[in-house]
């Protein structure tokens, strides 16, 4: 327990300050070939032909891959889990956005890998992008994806939904609407060390994989996935992540190495430029959040009405669950009897995105903090009263029904108001997480709560 509350340095701190910390691409193994990638120069276009005969005829080049050498090209990262797939490793007869890996060469050098990526004959059909998820669902609006603009495998919906109490009476009930539409938009994660792997084959018939991903037995599915062999054909060697963030949980650059790799029979490192990490690394997905408060003059929240719409870029990838846990703080900290949520995976022509920091929870934590803002002055109410009166308690429900049993709201909220100086009235002082009574347990919160182990 010495360590709790004291100032101790970060174990690799000395490393990262002086350049001495080891990294994946600070990996040296003899012989090692270089890999660079043909990607697309289009945001959506069908692939009419593409011929790699005389890029594979050039001096140093000594392995390309494209889809055909992939045994299982389309894998989800989170098939496992019940989230369909849909993305190719490499693009195969169509691309849906700009530096989608198509093909990769692995050569002596970087120059010779760059010479053969530039010998490879590719045509293309252009087809019109779509980039706006607002515009989707319209009519007219292109399509993009084999399943339709919207991710549509949420059991019987195409959306994640969350439906509790009266919604109606929230809204026939209530003494003022306040809507806002928030825009959280994407961010790239700027990691020190972009995306980096180089794969290793040994001489027992193990490939050993140096990679920078941030989940180590995650990835390692992945590439065993996409090679359709056994977990025991690989050995991964992390380290230092160089920055992740969420973003190098997406196995960028292991895979392509590995099937490398294996055909040229030599160790390679692929390792990205700035320039491809940021035009063609996922960033945290932007979102489109639409909501409605029913509230009364008194300040109590009566209802919520809100509709979301998630850019998954080209790609499902982790949007699916990024949306499953947007649904579940959609109330945010504090306690709404009547709800209505739907949240749609949008597909666009953008890169895929991906995890960033609180994935699905972090974007809806600042729309709802927003909005109860907005809400506080519509009624004419103290932003942080109006917080610490609709808190959650212990008993209340989460919009699925789960009854808090350590709610931290109320402490939280009155050790920042006392930290940034803001006087509040006795009777928000004194306010604690236990169970409401007396003012607190207004009528219309009687029925949203589990006490005593009642089930949810």
């Amino acid at each position: 327990m010495k360590a709790v509350g004291a100032r101790l340095p970060r174990y690799d701190g000395l490393g990262h300050v002086t350049g001495r910390t080891q990294f994946v691409d600070d990996v040296r193994v003899g012989r090692t070939l270089w890999v660079k990638a043909l990607r697309s120069p289009h945001h959506h276009a069908a692939i009419t032909s593409m011929e790699t005969s005389k890029a594979e005829k050039l001096k140093g080049v000594h392995a390309i891959v494209t889809c055909a050498d992939v045994p299982k090209n389309v894998y989800g990262h989170l098939e496992a889990l019940g989230v369909p797939a849909d993305e190719p490793l490499l693009a195969d007869g169509e691309v849906r956005y700009k530096g989608q890996p198509i093909a990769a060469v692995a050569a002596e050098s970087e120059e010779a890998a760059r010479a053969a990526v530039e010998a490879i004959e590719i045509s293309f059909e252009e087809r019109e992008p779509l980039f706006d998820i607002r515009k989707a669902l319209d009519g007219e609006a292109p399509q993009i994806h084999q399943w339709g603009n919207v991710y549509p495998h949420y059991g019987p919906y195409n959306h994640r939904r969350v439906r509790k109490g009266d919604i109606e009476w929230a809204f026939e009930n209530a003494d003022a609407i306040v809507e806002g539409v928030y825009r959280p938009q994407a961010i790239e994660q700027m990691p020190m060390e972009t995306q980096v792997a180089l794969a290793v084959p040994e001489a027992s018939g193990r490939l050993t994989i140096y990679s920078c991903t941030q989940a180590m037995y995650f990835s390692m599915g992945v590439v065993a996935a996409h090679l359709q062999v056994p977990l025991n054909k690989l050995k991964f060697i992390g380290g230092t992540v160089g920055g992740g963030f969420g973003g190098k949980v997406d196995t960028a650059a292991d895979t392509v190495c590995a099937l490398l790799a294996l055909k040229s029979r030599r160790p390679v490192k692929w390792r990205w430029t700035r320039e491809e990490e940021f035009l063609a690394s996922s960033t945290r997905a932007p979102w489109h959040i639409e909501i409605a408060d029913a509230v009364t003059n008194d300040g109590w929240i009566l209802g919520r009405r809100m509709l979301t719409l998630h850019d998954s870029g080209a790609y499902s990838r982790f949007s699916p669950y990024g949306v499953t846990k947007h649904a579940f703080h959609h109330t945010g900290a504090y306690t709404i009897p009547n709800l209505r949520f739907d949240g749609f995976v949008v597909y666009t022509n953008r890169v895929p995105t991906t995890a960033m920091r609180g994935f699905g929870v972090t974007s809806v934590s600042f729309a709802v903090e927003t909005h109860l803002t907005r809400v506080a002055h519509a009624i004419g109410m103290d932003p942080w009263q109006l917080r610490l009166k609709n808190a959650n308690r212990i008993g209340d429900t989460s919009g699925n029904g789960v009854a808090m049993k350590d709610p931290s709201t109320v402490p939280v909220t009155l050790a920042a108001a006392e930290r940034v100086g803001v006087e509040l009235p006795a009777e928000f002082r004194q306010m604690t997480p236990e169970p409401r009574s007396g003012d607190l347990l207004p009528e219309h919160l009687r029925e949203q709560q589990r006490l005593n182990g009642e089930d949810s």
